[in-house]
């Protein structure tokens, strides 16, 4: 039984599919206009860890997210930069989708994109214009937020408490808070729409392509704590407005902020750091394992010392995998009087993890369990206790919270030979080059092969 915390109702709930275990995930994805920043992983990671969960747990799971490939930020910064604007944005988009496949994000269906899904936002716009939601202004196609009163239910707030802090600098709209559906445009790029040439909200893309692949109702919305107001507020009102159907999702998640040394991050604190220049310092797998140390709702505050901190543990996890690795290629028994107590060790184990995963996705209490595991499997290995029969059983568990997690714990075993195979092509190329007297490359190679630590001396 999973139970998932749910920001609309503020409290844990069990899990449960509108349709069977057939289960609809729909994360707000990025506006491509720069590269993504460790913020962004973090969200994403952590969804990832929910999809492979849920499938673990018997679900047949679709994870939908959009790509905001037309925004104002993306022109701004096509105008900055001299580039054509959806150029610019496929770039970003590129970069991003390396980015999630460096950090082990694959477990979403489909990456839709906002430009692609024009008449989906059209239809959408004219639902809510005939009823009564929209109007239309010499501007553009604005939400008339006094038509849907439960706009704040979210974040718990009311339209006349945030309607007291609002600036109306649009004195086209009807009220302060009100949030454009089309935005009239002449300059490129821009579609053809029934109101005039333009280009769609940021808001409107969101609910128009869940609509297409969804439907008016799902299971879970995901997406980071900043998005909850106005973003998410935004398409409750939509969709609910144009479907007349309630509730638009059945489980709302969010992500805590991630900090840097205390501070929000951002760029003119200096403190801004894209997941490309993190990768350059660390193993993706070490910020993958930094993220899950953490509950996802929790904020989270990244700093140098605390990366290393979870490389350490890491390091634990894949050194137990390694043991276990060489130990079943040694003379040791098949089994032995202590399989017994090692046997309940991992079925406590394995329950107490799944049990923290059920609650929550709760996965730094899932590690936790895991990590006394490793303790006291440590001592009966260094007394060598244990047989085979357990170190196959070990090696099946580390595999199964491995797909959970998203790590390959067991990818050490290849390494060695894998880099002695590949020395191996490399020496036998340069000793053709030599054959060849091209020795300016064969040189290049044993100078590149000498960075790496990989000495080839030439002798007759």
């Amino acid at each position: 039984m999973i139970k998932v915390y749910n920001t609309l109702t503020r409290k844990k709930e069990i899990f449960k599919p509108m349709k069977e275990n057939r289960v609809k995930i729909f994360v707000c994805g990025p506006t491509v206009y720069d590269s993504s920043h460790i913020g962004h992983a973090r969200t994403y990671i952590s969804f990832d860890v929910i999809a492979r969960y849920l499938k673990y747990r018997g679900f047949a799971v679709f994870y939908l997210q959009n790509i905001t490939d037309i925004d104002d930020k993306i022109i701004k910064r096509a105008l900055e930069t001299g580039e054509v604007t959806l150029k610019l944005a496929r770039k970003f988009e590129k970069k991003y989708i390396e980015d999630m496949e460096a950090l082990g994000v694959k477990n979403v269906n489909l990456y839709a994109r906002a430009t692609e899904h024009l008449p989906e936002i059209i239809k959408q716009i004219e639902t809510l214009l005939s009823k009564g939601f929209a109007y239309e202004t010499e501007s553009g196609v604005y939400f008339d937020e006094s038509k849907f009163p439960e706009f704040g239910k979210l974040s718990n707030r009311n339209i006349e408490d945030l309607n007291v802090h609002r600036v109306n600098p649009d004195t086209t709209k009807r009220n302060s808070g009100d949030f454009a559906l089309w935005k009239k445009k002449d300059e490129t790029p821009f579609w053809d729409s029934p109101w005039g040439t333009g280009r769609p909200g940021w808001h409107i893309e969101d609910t128009a392509i869940t609509e297409e692949y969804f439907g008016p109702q799902y299971d879970i919305h995901g997406g980071g704590l900043d998005l909850i107001f106005p973003h998410h507020e935004a398409e409750i009102a939509q969709m609910e407005s144009a479907s007349g159907k309630k509730p638009m999702v059945r489980y709302w998640m969010h992500t805590g902020f991630l900090n840097v040394k205390g501070e929000k991050m951002s760029k003119s604190l200096g403190n801004f750091i894209t997941i490309k220049e993190l990768l350059e310092e660390y193993p993706p797998e070490v910020f993958r394992f930094f993220v899950l140390s953490t509950h996802y709702r929790s904020p989270i505050d990244f700093s140098q010392e605390i990366l290393e901190q979870s490389q350490s543990g890491l390091k634990r996890i894949f050194k137990l995998a390694e043991t276990v690795e060489d130990l079943l290629e040694s003379e040791i028994p098949e089994t032995n009087e202590n399989d017994a107590s090692h046997s309940k060790l991992l079925t406590d184990t394995k329950e107490n993890f799944l049990e923290a995963m059920d609650n929550d996705f709760n996965t730094p209490f899932a590690l936790s369990s895991l990590f006394d595991f490793i303790r006291e499997i440590n001592r009966d290995i260094n007394d060598s206790s244990i047989s085979k029969d357990t170190l196959k059983n070990i090696k099946i568990f580390l595999e199964e919270i491995g797909d959970i997690l998203g790590f390959d714990f067991l990818l050490t075993e290849s390494h060695d030979d894998l880099t002695e195979e590949l020395v191996g092509i490399l020496t036998s190329i340069r000793k053709k080059l030599r054959e060849q007297k091209e020795w300016e490359l064969s040189d290049e190679i044993r100078s590149k092969l000498g960075d790496l630590d990989i000495v080839i001396e030439d002798k007759k």
